[in-house]
């Protein structure tokens, strides 16, 4: 499989996922699909296979490196290592948005105000963390969780 492949079907099929985890968090098929291990599992298989072509297959830039900003620069030079790069990021951000979505189910947070976190952890995973965390911070505050954990 060539990169650019790889990078098509890992990047617009993530996106089924959080379509689930958008509009029915709560529905099984959601359940089964976004919050098992298949997802990171399948990805994290892809995420080896890619690493191994970069860092044993000699498909890595000249230079690369996990140890300097120009060793990870060199990284993302090749499509091998870019795709692996962006597959590390696909995992991570459902992850975390599963967790987000999750947690407020919990908490009794309603899912629309989770909604705009998601959105916003597909496409900037770290900002769309620190809204939720902000969200759930600001509604204990205002004694809208009924819930103190």
């Amino acid at each position: 499989m060539s990169p650019e492949l790889i990078f098509a079907v890992a990047n617009n099929g993530i996106l089924i996922f959080w379509l689930l985890l958008i509009v029915a968090p709560r529905w099984r098929g959601t359940q089964l699909a976004v919050h098992s291990i298949a997802i990171p599992l399948v990805l994290g298989l892809a995420y080896l296979w890619l690493f191994a072509r970069v860092w044993i297959g000699g498909e890595g830039a000249p230079g690369t490196s996990y140890f300097t900003l120009p060793g990870v620069m060199a990284l993302f030079d090749s499509p091998t290592g870019a795709v692996m790069g962006w597959i590390h990021y696909l995992v991570f951000d459902l992850f975390v948005g599963a967790w987000e979505a999750r947690d407020a189910a919990r908490r009794g947070i309603a899912h629309w105000m989770v909604v705009p976190c998601l959105i916003v952890t597909l496409m900037a995973g770290p900002i769309g963390l620190a809204l939720y965390l902000g969200l759930r911070i600001a509604l204990r505050r205002g004694g809208f969780l009924l819930d103190a954990a």
